[in-house]
């Protein structure tokens, strides 16, 4: 059979990739799970400059979720370049590297330096629930919200860099919307070569005995099997709006979940706070998919993406 898949001109061995800011820089996973067995890496989200994060308390379990808000904590672009790039190189499998950047031009020149250091693929992150966005000269919105929460930002972002620059594109795109298909489709026509979905869910929680919020930033972004339901009608109804392919992703525990977000319309999938409850999860689900392909004798990924029934 065959597992492979492309993302725009990225092939990846098999459609199960590690979700950004779940899997660190997969150092921290090396003696854990045969890393050249993954799909692909999706890296931490890097920036141009270092960034310490939120105030802590970031971290908070919820009924069958989770919240963060640890805001894109990380050493800066440099320092990725130069200490963590090298290490990914040697994993044995195809590295995606996480980008978020508060304008069109620092987002070019990430994505440049990171092609000229041999990045083939990077995710925009446009859509983190807990950072500070700034206000794009191009949006009419009143104040600065989410990126990946009006079309025109999307647009204006993702045109800037795919016009710069020839890596393959993924953008990442946010649920906290009314109907994510209309940036979905604002994306693909500013040139993504795939979507990412879905980002975290804003959300927050409560400590009853000092009614303080759990997190010190006050809300975060909820993640896990909580959110995989909502997240599999969004890729279902992106899915039937554009044309490029889908990197599925919001609760997926095991390999039936993943199945489920490839019937919705997912080219791949993405494992991410699973990572946390089972380190080596990732290997299950692609066990898991060659299995459901041998009894189903599906001998290409194609005969499985987007089947779902309606």
């Amino acid at each position: 059979m065959d597992l492979s898949i492309k993302i725009g001109k990225l092939k990846l061995k098999n459609p199960v990739t590690v979700a950004s800011g779940t899997f660190g820089y997969a150092e921290e996973f090396k003696d854990l799970v045969k890393l050249s067995d993954l799909g692909a890496i999706i890296t931490k989200t890097i920036t141009k400059e270092p960034r310490l994060g939120n105030a802590t308390p970031r971290l908070a379990e919820t009924a069958s979720g989770m919240l963060n808000a640890i805001g894109l904590q990380n050493e800066g672009l440099d320092n990725f370049i130069k200490v963590k790039l090298p290490k990914l190189k040697k994993m044995g499998t195809k590295i995606i590297v996480s980008v978020s950047a508060n304008s069109a031009l620092e987002f070019i020149y990430c994505v440049r330096k990171l092609k000229d250091a041999g990045v083939e693929a990077v995710e925009l992150n446009l859509s983190c629930p807990n950072i500070k966005y700034a206000k794009l000269k191009a949006s009419n919105n009143e104040k600065a919200r989410i990126f990946a929460q009006v079309a025109d930002d999307t647009y204006t972002l993702v045109s800037a860099v795919a016009k710069k620059t020839d890596v393959v594109l993924i953008a990442k795109l946010s649920p906290n919307v009314t109907d994510i298909t209309e940036i979905a489709i604002a994306a693909e026509k500013a040139g993504a070569d795939a979507l990412s979905l879905v980002n975290t869910f804003s959300a927050m929680a409560i400590d009853i005995d000092t009614c303080n919020p759990r997190l010190a930033n006050v809300s975060g972004g909820l993640s896990g099997p909580a959110i995989k339901p909502i997240a599999l009608k969004m890729v279902y109804d992106v899915f039937k709006a554009v044309r490029i392919p889908i990197i599925g992703m919001g609760g997926i525990m095991n390999a039936d979940d993943a199945i489920e977000f490839m019937i919705a319309g997912a080219t791949a999938i993405s494992v991410g706070t699973a990572n946390f409850v089972n380190p080596g999860v990732s290997m299950e689900v692609i066990a898991g998919i060659k299995s459901y392909c041998k009894k189903k004798k599906i001998e290409n990924l194609k005969q499985i993406i987007g089947t779902v029934k309606t």
